[in-house]
């Protein structure tokens, strides 16, 4: 089976063919560490833990690159109003992000550089672009000439002279071009500096992932990631900057993760409509928000609700009730009775890895990926629930290899980590504590109710199932007697 990628450069899917055989060079955005993170920042971390745990799990090697923005506007503007420096603010929020992360479950990449560490090498890759006559400089500013690259605007399907019609140079601005960009921009009073054969300055945004991809990826690499607001201007100014510089093809593969909706806005700071990672997950299981996150395609709008994760909530426990409930059976059982389980669930089990590859294979299709998964959660639990006294050997060998497959699978996106029965005793004590009734009352009822069934008070019994129903518990008979569990949704 081969991995398909969709190119965000050539607007279709191709398979995906390393630089280098086997490895995988992947860079993505990080943060511009000014504040906390929110779920669009989630989604944009789970998504690409995703590919990378993917990657892996095929048998790549993956040299997964994630910067910090650590010097930026946005930065100064928020020190200033802090009272504080912009290493003291952005290395607080980098902690943050850091904590989010490991709270998310999310893999740490192999380096995540920051710009002001690399410094040197943005200087010295605006000095090559000046020398080749792609970027120029005024006063203490240096400009990229877009005009000079003639691929300029081919990542974002733009044509320059429409956006030229869109564009205004401001008062004393001396760009060449009005959608020339800054490589280097001079320093104000009371903003960091570094030295440069320009003056005195800072590095411009878009440059500085040029210049850290170049060293540690090299020229030219595998995958470029982000979100789809980055696909103009950040990354087209990318391409254009590392493409004139280097002289070679810059990525192979631009992979773009579409936007976090809230009531049909993108969620954003600038919109004020978002809701921080540690806000969501002071409600909600990380691994509910994966859930939730991974159920639409990573291309496609992710329409955020409290009704869409408590979905997620309820989703995650049914495939763990379902490992729970398999754990318990034993491995075992009538070596010479007939197996009850159909053929056509038999196919169902026995095909889910083939089936999810399949889907993953198809540009990362999680959506698909998780369907299957939970279409053998149902199998699973309609052979369970019909199982006999003396269950047959066969049944009880599938239902078990096909919750080991499917914990297996869950793990490599990054779900299913916790032990099923753990998880489920935790939930069932959570929603507990919110009931009002206590499980010596749940006990006291169903002693109540098989005394009941004794008598052969059916109606009383039925009662009494019913009376517990309503509050939310779930009673099971079997050989064994008479248990009981928190109705899942």
């Amino acid at each position: 089976m081969t991995i398909s990628i969709y190119n965000t450069l050539s607007g279709t899917k191709a398979p995906l063919e390393t630089i280098e055989q086997g490895h995988v060079k992947l860079y993505v955005c990080g943060i511009t560490a000014y504040d906390y993170c929110h779920i669009g920042h989630a989604r944009s971390a789970l998504v690409f833990d995703m590919i990378v745990r993917y990657l892996r799990h095929r048998d790549f090697k993956v040299t997964y690159i994630r910067n910090f923005t650590d010097i930026d506007d946005k930065i100064i503007k928020r020190a200033q109003e802090q009272n504080t420096t912009c290493d003291e603010l952005s290395s607080r929020f980098i902690r943050m992000f850091h904590e989010d992360m490991e709270n998310l479950g999310v893999l740490p990449p192999t380096l995540e550089p920051k710009a002001t560490e690399h410094v040197q090498e943005i200087i010295d890759m605006i000095q090559e672009l000046i020398a080749k006559d792609l970027a120029y400089q005024v006063g203490n500013d240096v400009y990229y000439k877009v005009t000079k690259f003639a691929g300029y605007g081919s990542l974002s399907g733009r044509n320059l002279e429409d956006m030229q019609a869109g564009a205004r140079i401001s008062v004393n601005e001396e760009k060449q071009h009005p959608m020339d960009f800054a490589l280097w921009k001079g320093s104000k009073p009371g903003e960091p500096t570094w030295e440069s054969p320009w003056g005195p300055g800072r590095p411009g945004w878009h440059i500085e992932c040029s210049a850290m991809s170049r060293k540690y990826h090299g020229k030219s690499f595998d995958i470029h990631g982000g979100g789809k607001d980055l696909i103009f201007p950040h990354h087209e100014n990318e391409l254009a900057q590392s493409e004139g510089a280097n002289g070679e093809g810059f990525v192979k593969y631009w992979v773009h993760h579409g936007f976090v909706n809230i009531k049909d806005e993108k969620m954003s700071k600038s919109l004020g409509n978002f809701l921080t990672i540690r806000e969501v997950l002071a409600d909600y299981p990380a691994e509910a928000l994966r859930l939730f996150i991974f159920s639409t395609h990573y291309r496609n709008p992710l329409d955020y609700s409290s009704t869409a994760l408590n979905d997620a909530v309820t989703g995650l426990n049914r495939i763990y009730s379902c490992l729970a409930e398999i754990g318990q059976l034993p491995t075992t059982g009538n070596d010479k009775a007939k197996g009850a389980a159909s053929k056509k669930d038999m196919q169902k089990i026995t095909s889910l890895a083939e089936r999810f590859h399949q889907a993953m294979d198809n540009d990362f299709n999680t959506a698909q990926a998780l369907g299957h998964i939970f279409e053998v959660v149902k199998a699973l639990n309609k052979i369970r629930q019909h199982l006999p006294a003396e269950p047959a050997t066969a049944d009880l060998t599938l239902l078990h290899q096909g919750a080991a497959t499917v914990q297996e699978l869950g793990q490599v996106l990054g779900l299913l980590n916790d032990d099923p029965a753990a998880h489920m005793e935790k939930e069932q004590d959570q929603i507990l504590s919110t009931m009002t009734i206590t499980p010596d009352e749940i006990q006291a009822l169903i002693d109540q109710r098989n005394q009941a069934r004794q008598d052969k008070n059916w109606a009383r019994a039925d009662e009494i199932r019913d009376q517990l129903l309503e509050q939310g518990i779930e009673l099971k008979d079997d050989a064994a007697g008479t248990s009981w569990q928190v109705k899942s949704n």
